[in-house]
């Protein structure tokens, strides 16, 4: 929520993709591939842009104590080890976002202790989430920058899998509900053989 009243989102994501196994090669030789996301919304506007690059040359990477993730100039960034405190910063042409954020709570592990199946065949990825952030900072929209209090959501998701070969896609849902209980909901599309995850987050952290 901005200082004037209104709801804002944001939003942040970072993928990486081997192009084929092995130990990471130097330079241009290396076969990481790295796509990000951005984005800010408001009740009248969504803004977006994004980002692509190649391992192995500094564009960009993840390097782990302290934490960081970043591609060009946007990046996630650890206050110190660990994930508990991060700032956060990205933009397009016409919008910008900076917050930082600090956790409340405890992280989540998905489905059987962060193993999280993906269909009846046997595709999984281990996933776990950070749902108990407090966030603070600035959104800037069109030049116009609004001080902004919330809360925030991070995810970390991993697999050397592909989905099935019928699955299309998924849908992906994060609740933050007002009695400070989560819900992560997701389902894998697929016209044979559609399947569906979710994890119930207690105020506490209790997951099932």
């Amino acid at each position: 929520e901005g200082e004037d009243g209104r709801v804002h989102g944001a939003q942040w994501t970072l993928f990486r993709q081997a192009l084929e196994p092995g130990p990471q090669r130097e330079g241009w030789a290396n076969q990481q591939v790295w796509m990000a996301h951005a984005a800010v919304t408001t009740p009248d506007t969504h803004r977006f842009a994004e980002r692509v690059a190649r391992g192995g040359i500094g564009q960009a990477g993840v390097s782990i104590e302290p934490f960081r993730a970043w591609i060009d100039d946007w990046s996630v960034t650890a206050a110190s080890d660990g994930i508990a405190e991060l700032t956060v910063e990205a933009g397009g042409e016409d919008f910008a976002i900076d917050l930082h954020v600090e956790a409340e709570g405890p992280l989540v592990l998905h489905g059987n202790q962060g193993y999280s199946r993906k269909s009846e065949t046997g595709q999984a990825s281990y996933y776990y989430s950070q749902p108990f952030y407090r966030a603070h900072g600035t959104l800037t929209i069109d030049g116009d920058a609004v001080a902004v209090r919330g809360t925030a959501w991070l995810d970390r998701e991993w697999s050397t899998q592909p989905l099935t070969g019928d699955q299309e896609g998924w849908d992906w849902v994060a609740l933050h509900l007002d009695d400070g209980s989560r819900l992560m909901a997701a389902g894998l599309r697929s016209a044979t053989m559609p399947y569906r995850i979710g994890t119930w987050i207690e105020a506490d952290g209790t997951a099932r």
